[in-house]
């Protein structure tokens, strides 16, 4: 018993370290200025999503004339725009049972479950609206504005394709002044590259193809 009663707390030091760790290896694998998963971990878990037996949307998000708010309010100005983005981006991933990750840059990404086309529009058109809000900062408000690509997932797609086709989309969508577009093709254009980004196929902003 005497024993016992001193193991207890060894015992209990041990959990509480291992708490510990894990959450500071959590932490790490965090975006510290939006608490979104970073790209690494973020993938890892998509991949898990998308091997269920469940239709899933992957989405690709990109902030319009990000550089111009850096270059004329200045970084400090640019990170509170990526803060209220990631964490307005966060919230919608959580109430639709998604994953979100910050990609890097202004760049973000969504898993969520698929319920159809219409189903999938309404949610784009409500993200849209809610990310699209004014960042308040020093005593005024930032234009905040998005473009938004959409892929349904289709059993054997990987996910690297997915976010290249969802990405595909939203440039297409950022060329037309911003919005959404989502596509169910799954084929990536052999096209040329503009910025770093493959052109997509045509249509117009808040479209399927």
């Amino acid at each position: 018993m005497t024993a016992l009663s001193a193991a207890l707390p060894l015992v209990s030091g041990w959990s509480v370290h291992s708490l510990w760790m894990r959450r500071r290896i959590e932490t790490a694998r965090r975006d510290p200025l939006t608490g979104l998963w970073t790209r690494a971990p973020f993938e890892q878990r998509a991949r898990k999503s998308l091997s269920q037996q469940c239709q899933r949307a992957v989405l690709v998000l990109d902030l319009n004339r990000f550089k111009e708010i850096n270059d004329t309010l200045g970084h400090a100005a640019g990170d509170a725009v990526i803060r209220a983005t990631g964490q307005r981006l966060g919230l919608w991933a959580e109430e639709h049972a998604g994953i979100s990750g910050r990609l890097g840059g202004d760049e973000f990404a969504v898993v969520i479950p698929g319920y159809g086309i219409d189903k999938l529009r309404s949610d784009l058109v409500m993200l849209t609206g809610r990310l699209d809000q004014p960042v308040p900062f020093e005593g005024r408000s930032i234009e905040v504005h998005t473009s938004i690509g959409a892929a349904y997932h289709r059993a054997g797609t990987d996910l690297s394709t997915l976010l290249r086709r969802a990405d595909e989309q939203m440039y297409k969508a950022k060329q037309r002044g911003g919005g959404w577009r989502i596509t169910h093709r799954l084929t990536v254009q052999e096209t040329s590259t503009v910025n770093g980004r493959r052109a997509g196929r045509r249509g117009t902003t808040g479209e399927a193809t």
